[in-house]
C-alpha cells in the first residue's frame, strides 16, 4: 500500500495551471516540522514535500491556500524520472494528493486567500503537457 499523511504549512503560494487536455493542476510545497531537533543543532528542522493535486481539488487549493497556511494532505508517493534541459537524468519525488484539508482558520490573516488569485481580470493559467501528468 502506498499512502502518506502529512500536516504542515505551505512554503509559498500554490502554482496553478491547466494541462493541454483541460485538467486543472495545482502544485505546492508543504514544510513539516520534525518532532525532535538533531543532536548537533539547537533548532528543530523541517522536511519539505512537493504536492500535486488535480481537478476540483486543484481548483480549491488554488482558491483557498496561500503561503503559511496549514494543511493536511493524504495521498501517495510518486517517483518520476526525467531528463533536465542539460541532458542530466533526474528523479523527483512528489505526493499526489487524494485529500487536502485546510486547517488554518478562515479569519486567520497569514495570507489573503479567500478568493482565487487573478491578474488583469482573468485567471492566469499555464499550459502543462500531458506527459507531466501521472495518469
Amino acid at each position: 500500500m502506498n499512502k502518506i499523511f502529512i500536516v504542515g504549512n505551505l512554503t509559498a503560494d500554490p502554482d496553478y495551471s491547466v494541462s493541454a487536455n483541460g485538467t486543472p493542476v495545482c502544485r505546492f510545497t508543504v514544510a513539516v516540522n520534525r518532532r525532535f531537533a538533531a543532536a548537533q543543532q539547537d533548532e528543530r528542522t523541517a522536511d519539505f514535500f512537493r504536492v500535486v493535486t488535480f481537478r476540483k481539488t486543484a481548483e480549491n487549493c488554488n482558491s483557498f491556500l496561500a503561503k503559511g497556511r496549514k494543511v493536511s494532505v493524504v495521498g501517495s508517493l510518486q517517483i518520476n524520472d526525467y531528463t533536465d534541459k542539460d541532458g542530466n537524468k533526474r528523479t523527483s519525488v512528489d505526493i499526489t494528493a487524494d485529500e487536502v484539508e485546510f486547517l488554518s482558520p478562515r479569519g486567520e490573516e497569514q495570507a489573503p486567500a479567500a478568493t482565487p488569485r487573478r491578474s488583469g481580470g482573468a485567471s492566469t493559467l499555464e499550459q502543462v503537457s500531458d506527459e507531466s501528468l501521472p495518469f
